[in-house]
Order: C-alpha cells, then structure tokens, then sequence
C-alpha cells in the first residue's frame, strides 16, 4: 500500500501510536530521561507527575500490638455468626438475617452495636497538621511533629483488610493503578524555576486518558510517558492551587474541596470528595513520593465502598462496612453539618508515589497529531 494511502486509513489508535513515537522517550537511558525532565523543570519551568501507588497511610508496627493491643477487629461473616448462631428448633428467614445484614451497608445506623469495634490505639501517625492546631486527640509524626490529623487511621488501623503489605485493599491498590483509566490522577507544575526551591509554583489536577509505563518486570512503573488530559469526562478532576517547594518537598494550599478519583476496574466507578486537600510531596525530577492528605466526606466515603466492593470481597480482610461506618461517624472531627452540628469529615492521609511523566493538554495534541501526520 502506498504511503499515502496509509496515512489516509490509519486509525486513530495508530495515530497515537505516532504520537507517542515522538513523544515518548522509552528508547532513552534512565540518566537521559532524569536530565532531561530536570532541564525541562528548570528551562520550561513545568513539569509533569502521574499517580502510580497509593494507599490510605496507616502506622503499622510488625506485630500490630502497639496500634491493635485488643486485637482486630472481625468482619461481616463473624459478626452474622454472632447475631445469628445456629440453634435447634429456631427457623431464621433470609429476609431476616442475610437481607437485613446487606440492607445496614446503605440504610446505615449509628446506634450501639452487640461487638465491639477497636479503633486503632498509639499516639504516633502519618499526615498533615489539617487545622493548625494541636490538641489532645492529635498524633506525633513519627519524625516528632505535633498536630498530626489522621482520624481516619484510628477507623482503619484494626481492620485488617486496609493493612499492608497482605490486606486486600493494600495488595490490589497498586494493580488497580494498571489497567482503570479512571484512576488516572495527575498533577502539573508549572511556572517552576528549581525543582529544589521556588516559593511559588502553579499544581494543576487533572485526570489522564493514556496506560502508565512500566518497568521491564511488569510489576512496577518508569517515567517518561506521556499522558493525555481527559477535558472531557474528567472534566470535574481538573483544579488549580498553589504550591510552593522547600528543600526538594512541593506543599499546596488548602483546597475548599477536591474531587479525587477512587475506584475498582470491572466494577463501578468512583472517588472521594476532600475538604482542605494537600500535598506533602518529596520531588525529584523522575518521582514524587509523599502524602495527599485531607478532610474525607463520611457519607461518599460509605457510598464509594459499598458500591465498589460487596460484602463478599469485604469478608476478606474482616471489614464490616455497617461498623467502618459507625467508627467514622464518631471519630469524625470536621466539618460538621450546620443544621444538626455533627462533623460530617473524617481527617486522613494517603501514601502516594507518582511517575514523571509529559502532560499533552488538546492544543499540544493537535499540533503534534499534525506533525505526525506530514
């Protein structure tokens, strides 16, 4: 077939292809790929990160004794064989027993239940000071800084499902990264002199249409790849904020509220919705690694769960999401609702690490699609 002819019948996965070809340094050795996102940084002062990993940030010690000196904490299948034992002579309904126990996880309480729930114990956890205040209900980071809000880790930390590297939740986290699309977070840095330190930079969210790169293993991820923003249906991931860096680590602003996508492939979609969202990250010019930390919304955390994962698969790591949801409920500790008075957020952190990555906004792709095609 002629050239020309090609052109002409090439299909637009084939298009992208050749863009990529161009755009995509996977040829490239791992030291010309740092120097060059590094003079990208400096000389076109914006740089590019895409997530790769995350995982809700819990203190955990080897033995769990310190944070879970009780125990853990059982899930929806112990919790029915407690409410539910078998015994002679005693006829149960479906409607009853399984039903009303799969009803509790969206038709929520937060009356006393018959077990008791452990919240995670210790006075040592990861995150953010949220509130700029230190209290008696606050953690020390482990490096020693007061003020630490993480509630959330106190609802997590005796549920074994959230705890790394074995629970559920915490083992299939990564390989979600790889093949939803909808997960696909990034953020770009623009206006930056010195990856190093700059007391202003611009971080743009956005969410990404393109697969992630991996490394040769199959299991981990590179940088250098580019990625594709989703104008479109990511439409209400895109924000802007303000950063700045210090000694290698970016800070952001607090946002009023952060729309963050969170959800299983296969399954449904899904995200959370943070109040006072920001990032703590330590950057470099091929990763950023760190935390993302914020006020979560209770009710779209419950939402998000329930609709993402049955009980079925919560079984398998003992979370009960009808006492996750009553936990939060009473360890919640801001924003609280302005008729009622009740804190309808839950304080959190989340382990992150991101891959550099080329953000290609519509005009760039256009032109380089042109390029392409000549």
């Amino acid at each position: 077939m002629p050239f020309c002819e090609a052109k002409k019948t090439a299909t637009p996965a084939l298009r992208r292809l050749k863009v990529l070809s161009i755009t995509l340094p996977l040829a490239l050795s791992s030291s010309v790929m740092i120097n060059a996102a590094s003079a990208e940084a400096v000389a076109g002062g914006r740089i590019g990160y895409v997530l790769t990993e995350r995982h809700w940030s819990l203190y955990q010690t080897d033995d769990a004794n310190a944070e879970c000196p009780e125990g853990f904490n059982i899930g929806p299948r112990e919790q029915f064989d407690e409410l539910f034992p078998e015994q002679e002579g005693v006829v149960r309904t479906e409607v009853d027993t399984r039903l009303m126990r799969e009803g509790r996880r969206f038709h929520l309480e937060t009356s006393e239940e018959p077990f008791p729930f452990y919240d995670g114990a210790g006075s040592t956890a990861y995150g953010v000071n949220l509130d700029a205040k230190v209290s008696d209900e606050d953690y020390l980071s482990p490096e020693g800084e007061e003020g630490i809000d993480n509630q959330l880790n106190r609802a997590l930390a005796c549920i074994p499902i959230y705890r790394g590297p074995d629970g559920a939740f915490y083992h299939f986290s990564n390989l979600f990264m790889y093949g939803n699309a909808y997960n696909r977070w990034m953020f770009e840095l623009t206006g930056v002199d010195d990856l190093s330190n700059d007391d202003n930079v611009t971080v743009t969210f956005y969410r990404g249409l393109d697969d992630l790169v991996s490394d040769a293993s199959g299991k981990g991820f590179v940088a250098g790849g580019t990625q594709r923003v989703d104008v479109r249906w990511g439409q209400s991931f895109i924000q802007e904020v303000q950063g700045k860096i210090v000694d290698g680590v970016l800070t952001t602003q607090p946002t009023e509220r952060t729309k963050f996508p969170w959800s299983f492939p296969g399954i449904g979609g899904g995200f959370h919705v943070f109040r006072d969202f920001q990032l703590k990250l330590t950057l470099t010019p091929t990763t950023a690694k760190g935390l993302l930390a914020g006020y979560v919304d209770v009710e779209q955390y419950n939402h998000r769960l329930n609709r993402n994962w049955t009980t079925h698969h919560q079984s398998y790591g003992q979370l009960s999401a009808a006492s996750l949801y009553r936990a939060m409920k009473r360890l919640a500790d801001g924003y609280p609702d302005p008729d009622t008075g009740a804190n309808t957020a839950i304080s959190s952190a989340v382990d992150v690490v991101l891959h550099q990555v080329h953000i290609l906004h519509p005009d760039e792709e256009a032109t380089e699609l042109t390029t392409a095609q000549r």
